[in-house]
């Protein structure tokens, strides 16, 4: 499942891939960063001013921001209720039961 979010200056795309933001197909965050949070911020809004959120280095405007959460929340849903991730939360359950058994 790809959602489209934007081109960015040197024509490469910036997508939504599965559950990861990707540039040209590469993955490059699995997540956004508020640009008020970022440690660079200044030098982020002095770059582009109307970024609001980054994903790893690449700069989104809050609509953007706002397609790319929307499809990571429907990839992650769809991930969570799939064998594969129902699977991965019973790994994890039966991982911590043997850790707190000590």
């Amino acid at each position: 499942m790809n959602t489209f979010i934007k081109t960015t200056a040197d024509g490469r795309k910036v997508e939504v891939i599965g559950m990861a933001i990707c540039l040209d197909g590469q993955k490059e965050a699995e997540r956004l960063i508020p640009v008020r949070e970022h440690p660079n911020r200044a030098a982020i809004l002095a770059a582009v001013p109307d970024a609001t959120h980054m994903a790893g280095r690449i700069p989104l405007t809050a609509e953007q921001a706002a397609r790319a959460q929307a499809a990571l929340d429907e990839a992650r849903a769809a991930y969570e209720m799939s064998p594969l991730g129902i699977a991965e939360r019973i790994r994890r359950t039966q991982k911590n039961a043997l850790a707190n058994r000590d």
